[in-house]
C-alpha cells in the first residue's frame, strides 16, 4: 500500500533500524556514570551529538537532544524568551508556523507577552522585508522571532537567510523550525536557534534536536538536571538518539539524488492533477518548495470522504480540509494563504517511492474525486459556467440558506444557483461554517465571479457573490 504521508512521519530508514538494534545492546547504561558500561554509552552519545551537529551546522556543545521535535520547539522558544526578558516580551512568528510554535505563542500571550503574526502571500511564503517591517513596527521590545524553514502542509520554502539578516540587524535572535527540511540539507543563514524532529527524516519517533548558538541569551524555564546541559532534563533515550543521528547522516548522503528523483515525480503530479481532475487548485510555491511534497484542493469535495476513498484504494495521504478536523475549521496554513480548503490533499512522497505508485495514484484519483462529487450532488463541470440569462427576467438577487451545512455544501449550492441571477446580479450565501470564509472567495477566483465580502447575519455570516459576464 503506497504511503504518501512522509511529511507527517517518514518510514524508518534501514540505517536507523540497524543503529537502533545495535545501540539497544551497547547503549543501555547511564552515560553519566564512570564505569565501563557508562563510558561506552557516553561514547555513543557523544558520537551521535557530533554527527547531528555536523548535519545541523553547529558545534556539538550547542546541540541537545529532546524527547520530541515539539518539546524542542517549546523549550527553545521558552528558553529564549526567558533569557531575553529584559529586552522585551514580544514574539514574532509567521502565520503558517507549525502548531507547536503557535501553541507556544498562545501560552506566551496568556502569560502577559505579546505576539506579532507576519502574513504570507498566496503561495505561503513571507514577503521580502516582512520580518524587518515587523521588527521596525513593533511598539515594544522584541525578544525572539520564529520562522520555519519549509512549510509542513504545502512545502513552500521560506527565505530564512534573509529573515536571519533582518533579525541580526535588529539584535533579535531567530529560531528556525527545520523539521521538514533538515533531512534534505542544512539551513542557510545566520540563525540563532534551530529545532528538528527525527521521525521527519526517517529516524525513530521520540527524538528532537535543539541547537542554541553560543552568545544567545537562554534560560531554561523548567527544573533542570545534569542531563543535556540542563536544557532537556531526564534520562536520554540513547538507542533512539543513536539511530536518529545515524539516519540523519544517511539521508543527507542520499539527499541530492533522491531530491532530484522525487521532484520529477512531484512535478508530474502538479502538472497532471489539474489535467485529470476538473476544478482543482494546486497550492504552494511552484518552484521554491520541498522536493517531495505537493498539495492540491478539489472544489465540491468533502476532504474526509476523499481521504477515506483514497485509503480504500490503498493510498495513504493527508489533508488540511476542515472536514477532516475535529474543530471543523480549515488548516491555519490554508487560511493564512487564502486558498481553497475543501477537498484538500497533501501528497508527501517518502524516499524510495516508485514511479509506478505515482502513476497508479494519478489513475485512481479522477474516479475517486468524481464519485465523491456525485455523492454530494455537486454540479458537473459543464454546469458550473453560467449560460445566458433565462426568461422571464430573473431576480437580481438570490439568498442561499446553507446554515448548519458543512463544507463543501455551501459552495455546491452557490455553484448551482449562480446562473439564476442576471449578469451583475448577486447571490448571498448564509453559512455558519468557518470554511466558507475561505472557500467562497476561492470559488469566485476559480470561476471568474466577483466576491464582494461578508457581513454578519442573524446566524452565521452572509457572503455576497456578484455574477460577472
Amino acid at each position: 500500500m503506497p504511503y504518501f504521508d512522509a511529511a507527517s512521519s517518514a518510514p524508518l530508514h534501514p540505517v536507523a533500524r540497524q543503529a537502533l538494534l545495535a545501540a539497544l545492546d551497547e547503549g543501555w547504561a547511564d552515560p553519566a556514570r564512570l564505569y565501563r558500561e557508562g563510558r561506552r554509552a557516553r561514547l555513543l552519545l557523544d558520537a551521535a551529538r557530533e554527527a547531528a551537529a555536523e548535519a545541523v551546522g553547529c558545534r556539538p556543545d550547542e546541540l541537545v537532544f529532546t524527547p520530541s521535535g515539539t518539546r524542542a520547539v517549546h523549550e527553545g522558544i521558552a528558553g529564549a524568551l526567558a533569557g531575553r526578558r529584559r529586552a522585551g516580551r514580544r514574539l514574532i512568528v509567521s502565520a503558517v508556523e507549525h502548531s507547536s510554535v503557535l501553541h507556544t505563542a498562545g501560552a506566551h500571550e496568556a502569560d502577559g507577552g505579546t505576539v506579532t503574526e507576519v502574513p504570507v502571500d498566496r503561495t505561503g511564503r513571507i514577503v521580502p522585508g516582512a520580518y524587518a517591517a515587523a521588527l521596525r513596527e513593533a511598539p515594544d521590545g522584541v525578544a525572539l522571532a520564529c520562522l520555519q524553514s519549509a512549510n509542513h502542509e504545502v512545502g513552500t520554502l521560506q527565505p530564512v537567510a534573509e529573515a536571519a539578516e533582518e533579525c541580526a540587524a535588529a539584535g533579535v535572535p531567530l529560531l528556525v523550525d527545520a523539521a521538514q527540511s533538515l533531512g534534505w540539507g542544512p539551513t542557510e543563514g545566520n540563525w540563532s536557534l534551530l529545532t528538528a524532529s527525527a521521525h521527519k527524516w526517517g529516524g525513530p519517533a521520540g527524538v528532537g534536536l535543539l541547537a542554541v548558538r553560543k552568545g544567545v541569551r537562554f534560560r531554561t524555564v523548567q527544573p533542570a538536571d545534569e542531563r543535556e546541559s540542563g536544557r532537556s532534563p531526564g534520562f536520554e533515550n540513547l538507542p533512539a538518539i543513536v539511530a536518529a543521528a545515524a539516519s540523519l547522516r544517511a539521508v543527507r548522503a542520499e539527499a541530492a539524488a533522491e531530491a532530484e528523483r522525487l521532484r520529477g515525480l512531484v512535478d508530474r503530479i502538479r502538472a497532471r492533477v489539474p489535467e485529470l481532475v476538473p476544478e482543482v487548485e494546486v497550492v504552494g510555491d511552484p518552484e521554491r518548495r520541498l522536493p517531495h511534497l505537493v498539495t492540491f484542493s478539489c472544489l465540491y469535495v468533502d476532504g474526509e470522504a476523499l481521504l477515506h476513498e483514497l485509503d480504500r484504494a490503498e493510498f495513504s495521504v493527508s489533508s488540511g480540509s476542515s472536514c477532516t478536523s475535529s474543530t471543523l475549521t480549515p488548516s491555519h496554513v490554508l487560511r493564512a494563504m487564502g486558498v481553497l480548503s475543501e477537498g484538500n490533499v497533501r501528497v508527501s512522497l517518502p524516499r524510495g517511492t516508485a514511479e509506478a505508485e505515482v502513476d497508479r495514484f494519478l489513475e485512481v484519483l479522477p474516479g475517486v474525486v468524481a464519485d465523491v462529487r456525485e455523492h454530494l450532488g455537486a454540479p458537473k463541470p459543464a454546469e458550473t459556467a453560467p449560460g445566458p440569462d433565462p426568461d422571464p427576467e430573473p431576480d437580481p438577487e438570490l439568498v442561499v440558506d446553507s446554515l448548519g451545512k458543512r463544507c463543501p455544501i455551501p459552495v455546491i449550492e452557490l455553484a448551482k444557483v449562480i446562473g439564476e441571477v442576471p449578469v451583475g446580479g448577486v447571490v448571498t450565501v448564509l453559512s455558519d461554517d468557518e470554511a466558507a470564509r475561505l472557500d467562497i472567495p476561492a470559488w469566485c477566483e476559480m470561476r471568474g465571479q466577483t466576491y464582494e465580502g461578508e457581513r454578519p447575519a442573524d446566524r452565521g455570516v452572509a457572503y455576497r457573490v456578484r455574477r460577472r459576464a
